[in-house]
């Protein structure tokens, strides 16, 4: 019975951490943090707990917890995890308590309500992975828009926010208007937009591939694709630290968990025919946007392009449509939420410092600043799929499964990796080492107590996920299993 309350719990510790918020004086600050910090680190705890009580055996979703919503058209309040999104619900979690840290010195004016964003994008974020109701999910899924369009709108870095905000907006508000148009379709076809029951529900062959085609509009501008990944160079330059943290950590993640939650289960016979178009639009992006990487001079652009590289290597792995690459593409994210969170928040120590994100005025930080370029190093080593690193077992899997489909997409697959190594090496290099160029920057302090505390968590997940991967992957086989034997029947 504790069991089935667990997900509110989750979700509705950070919304009473907001609702304790709202009365607070902005005079307040120490307490205000204080309270935010309590409240997500508390929802983590909780969270914590479903990994525990999981039952790894079963395919069918756990944590059930359900409410009558609109009884007349037979749509209910309804959530649940299972495999697929136990660890997305857990890195959601994770990461907001590690924002708010981020944020501790970094934010001056309003944190009030700079919190409470935060607070509302936990319980939103964490809602998004658990309904099992297609027109709530649409609902969640466009929540999320709102405080993260305020958060990049009022506490960006640079005077072209607002234009980044808006174009994060517009872009993901466009494609998410198809997909209520296809929601509503699959709702007068099967009656329900219970995704239970429209698991076991067949769709015609054409009607599956207009359907798909509503829903990849959305997904492909969230993950993002090329040519719809305009916004999010913008929007991660734009943003403050914090907000990098959970646009690259969680919100790009959205893409692919619909993909493999709703397209690839709901429409089969879509998703088989359109594999090469995915293919096709994966290879551009990875080759296109890891060059494109190697010219930036802007060290969040820098990472933001890397990220549109990676997320497209998620897109061959769920598309390859066998059981090592759907893992693979899942381990895969995960890596992506730590790491590429770990290398914003790299660099937002130097621009805490500094106020600068150009990189040619950085050099030779190994000399001044040690422990932070030990740190830099190792989550560097991880996006570019060292052994022993989170991502290599999820890039492995990957090309494990795309070369089982099509080893073409492979072999061109692979070259992402080879620029993934070129730009990452090459950053680092023109960062940490070299000499100090003491006329722009004269004042060096390496990381301080709070800071390494953020990176401790993220440095250990690092070296776990790539030592011993079975613990993340055994509580999701039997979900993509389940998934690949629905896609393939």
């Amino acid at each position: 019975m504790f069991e089935s309350y667990l997900l509110p719990l989750v979700i509705g510790a950070p919304l009473f951490g907001a609702l304790i918020l709202l009365p607070m004086s902005n005079k307040n600050v120490d307490l205000i943090k204080k309270t935010a910090f309590l409240f997500s680190g508390l929802s983590f705890f909780i969270s914590m707990f479903l990994w525990y009580f999981f039952d790894s055996s079963v395919s069918k979703f756990q944590f059930i917890f359900q409410i009558a919503w609109i009884e007349s058209l037979n749509i209910n309040f309804l959530l649940g995890v299972d495999g697929i999104s136990l660890f997305l619900v857990l890195l959601t979690t994770f990461l907001i308590p590690l924002c708010i840290l981020a944020s501790w010195e970094s934010v001056k004016n309003n944190i009030k309500e700079y919190m409470i964003c935060f607070l509302l994008l936990d319980a939103f974020l964490v809602l998004i992975f658990s309904v099992l109701d297609l027109l709530l999910f649409y609902v969640f899924f466009e929540s999320v828009l709102i405080p993260m369009f305020i958060v990049i709108g009022v506490w960006g870095s640079r005077e072209r926010k607002v234009r980044a905000a808006y174009m994060l907006f517009l872009y993901t508000f466009f494609g998410s208007l198809l997909m209520l148009v296809a929601i509503l379709v699959v709702y007068f076809e099967a009656g329900t937009t219970d995704l239970q029951v429209l698991l076991t529900t067949e769709f015609s062959n054409e009607r599956q591939l207009l359907l798909w085609l509503a829903f990849f509009a959305s997904f492909a501008i969230k993950i993002p694709m090329v040519p719809f990944h305009i916004w999010l160079p913008e929007a991660h330059v734009e943003a403050p630290t914090a907000g990098s943290v959970l646009l690259a950590g969680v919100l790009l993640k959205l893409g692919g968990y619909g993909l493999i939650r709703f397209s690839i289960p709901l429409f089969p016979y879509a998703s088989v025919y359109y594999t090469p178009l995915v293919y096709t639009m994966s290879i551009v992006a990875i080759i296109y946007t890891s060059l494109t990487t190697l010219r930036q001079i802007d060290l969040k652009r820098i990472i933001a392009y890397s990220s549109v590289a990676h997320m497209n290597f998620v897109t061959i792995g769920l598309f390859s449509l066998n059981i090592q690459g759907l893992e693979g593409a899942m381990l895969l994210m995960l890596s992506h939420g730590i790491v590429s969170s770990a290398l914003f928040l790299c660099i937002g120590v130097l621009y805490d410092r500094h106020k600068t994100r150009l990189l040619k005025y950085y050099s030779g930080v190994v000399q001044i600043m040690p422990i932070f370029a030990t740190l830099f190093l190792i989550f560097t080593m991880a996006n570019i799929s060292l052994p022993g690193t989170s991502s290599f077992i999820g890039e492995f899997l990957v090309l494990v499964g795309v070369f089982n489909s099509n080893t073409t997409v492979a072999f061109f697959a692979t070259t992402g990796i080879i620029l993934g190594a070129a730009y990452s090496l090459w950053l680092y290099n023109r960062v940490a080492f070299g000499n100090l160029k003491i006329d722009y920057i004269s004042l060096y302090s390496d990381v301080t107590r709070r800071e390494f505390f953020i990176f401790l968590p993220l440095v250990i997940l690092v070296f776990v996920m790539g030592i011993y991967p079975d613990l993340f992957l055994d509580p999701m086989h039997v979900s993509i299993a389940n998934t690949i034997q629905h896609t393939l029947l």
